[in-house]
């Protein structure tokens, strides 16, 4: 039995929806507006740094002219009426172009040590904590002579900050009491009226007292369902007078029915037995068709099963797609901090659809596929041997040698002629042929003569790496990415079967449990790179093992 969906009253949906807007809306408006201010603010006193740092930079330069540090000392205590100014100095350059002090003032308490060292870097206000500091040049002439710093607080400014977060919070808050008043009382007008029709509604069932009426309201679309249920009223309360109607002429009619019934008995006996003759062959009918439908749907299975193929691989491609981009965006609302419960429950939910669409639809086409061709490859039969990589990879030419003698095509072997490996022959050449014949009926196409490289070296002393490449015509952007999927090929309808390169894969993987990647573009041939473990043995273990 289905779980019964949640309910919502109209008054918890409106209130809700109107609250949460009106809180959405007030909040990102007093956000913008209380980082304006405080941009503002931080503006201002820059300003005010700025000013007053020109001012004290002019001032110095005749008492530097004049070299009268007394003068320029006063000069600096009239600073105190600024309240924010922690500390101002005045260095002058000497001739080895160093700053060294010359006046200063100092708040009470708020005494520093020099910096002299950095007050050339810092004409540009610079704001750290709780302190800002700014400097200026003071020039005679066009000459600079020297320094004046300023050092302020900020606390003015963190207080004025303080104090607008207060007041928009409190400006907030009541708007949003306001606004819950408002939908409150507006909610009322909706849902009272509302109430009282679907009270009088109960009251008509309940006592099928058909000649009440919906009285009118306020809300034009609650008259219209108020008039909706009046005309619903007076045509139950009509029908109900007609059909008191039509009883009184059946019970009339019922005293010369008894007669009539008498006469027709053995004409309804008749029609009966028709009836079920008819009956009879109604069923044969409908027997029939469902056999022809059997039939036919058997058929258009039969005839649509190999374009079945690609259906449930499509729609699993789909899924793992969906589920790839759900993911990327999973992981960059947690790198950006922005993630929820709520975005990280639904991607679950999701995640657990899209994995079973992937799980059926692939199941599906496993059992479709072998339907028509078998290309899982059994290793378990298959075992390990020592052998040397170039007589193996003689066998091979020698084994495709009638396939490649009406063709051009050079194939060039690069490995250490005393390469001798302990691994699965079979799986190596299996995937050395597939590789070849697709250079030839693929890469090479319409070309007289093409190369083929194939590079062996071993990595380390457990690993070897298998470099295959031809310099055919390459693979297009729109199969590269799909090159190991089952039944992609270019040969659609002219023989290939597009499981080439899926076995290859599988054989790399399942097989010699490594790896293969892929490296083309277009028109510039293709180069594979297989990596798998072996063990790397010496010519006398070769010869043991024969």
């Amino acid at each position: 039995m289905p779980e019964p969906k949640r309910q919502f009253s109209i008054k918890y949906l409106y209130v809700t929806s109107v609250m949460a807007i009106t809180s959405l809306a007030l909040i990102l408006v007093t956000a913008i507006d209380l980082m304006n201010q405080v941009k503002n603010y931080r503006t201002n006193l820059r300003q005010d740094m700025e000013v007053l740092v020109d001012f004290v930079s002019h001032n110095a330069a005749s008492s530097i002219a004049f070299d009268d540090n007394i003068s320029e000392q006063e000069n600096l205590e009239a600073l105190a009426v600024a309240n924010y100014v922690l500390n101002a100095h005045i260095y002058k350059s000497t001739s080895a172009g160093q700053n060294v002090f010359f006046a200063s003032y100092n708040k009470s308490g708020q005494t520093i040590e020099s910096v002299a060292d950095r007050v050339e870097q810092l004409e540009v206000p610079f704001i750290r904590g709780n302190i800002i500091e700014i400097s200026r040049p003071i020039l005679i002439e066009d000459r600079k002579v020297g320094y004046a710093y300023i050092r302020g607080s900020t606390e003015n400014l963190n207080l004025l900050i303080t104090k607008s977060v207060v007041r928009y919070a409190v400006i907030l808050l009541l708007s949003l009491l306001l606004c819950l008043a408002i939908t409150l009382y507006l909610q009322q007008k909706i849902t009272r009226p509302l109430n009282t029709l679907a009270q009088e509604i109960e009251s008509v069932a309940r006592e099928k007292n058909y000649d009440a009426r919906a009285g009118v309201t306020q809300l034009i679309e609650l008259n219209v369902l108020s008039n909706a249920f009046n005309v619903l009223l007076s045509r139950i309360q009509d029908h109900i007078q007609r059909q008191e109607k039509v009883e009184e002429e059946h019970q009339k009619l019922h005293l010369s029915l008894e007669e009539k019934v008498n006469l027709r008995t053995n004409a309804l006996k008749e029609a009966n037995q028709e009836l079920i003759r008819t009956l009879e062959k109604l069923h044969q009918f409908q027997r029939q068709m469902v056999e022809n439908e059997k039939m036919a749907s058997l058929g258009d299975m039969v005839a649509g099963v190999a374009h079945e193929v690609n259906t449930p691989i499509g729609l699993g491609v789909t899924a793992s797609t969906m589920m790839l981009d759900r993911l990327k965006q999973l992981h960059k609302d947690f790198d950006d901090k922005t993630l929820k419960a709520s975005a990280l429950s639904k991607f679950m939910v999701e995640g657990e659809e899209n994995l079973n669409i992937i799980y059926r639809n692939l199941n599906r086409a496993a059992e479709l596929i072998s339907s028509f061709k078998q290309v899982a490859v059994d290793q378990t039969n298959e075992v390990k041997r020592t052998f040397s990589f170039e007589q193996l990879m003689n066998e091979i030419l020698l084994s495709l040698r009638p396939r490649l003698k009406k063709h051009q095509h050079k194939i060039q072997l690069h490995y250490d002629p005393d390469l001798i490996i302990e691994s699965k022959a079979g799986p190596i050449n299996q995937i050395i042929i597939n590789l070849i014949m697709n250079s030839v009926i693929h890469g090479f196409e319409g070309m007289e003569s093409g190369t083929i490289d194939i590079h062996a070296t071993m990595l380390g002393s457990s690993k070897l790496n298998i470099v295959y490449k031809d310099d055919g015509k390459g693979i297009p952007e729109n199969l590269r990415k799909r090159i190991f999927d089952p039944f992609v090929t270019t040969k659609r309808g002219q023989g290939g079967s597009g499981l080439g390169m899926h076995l290859v894969y599988n054989l790399v993987t399942q097989g010699l449990n490594g790896s293969i990647s892929i490296n083309s573009t277009d028109h510039s041939g293709v180069e594979f790179q297989i990596i798998f473990p072996v063990e790397q043995k010496s010519a006398l273990e070769l010869a043991k093992s024969l």
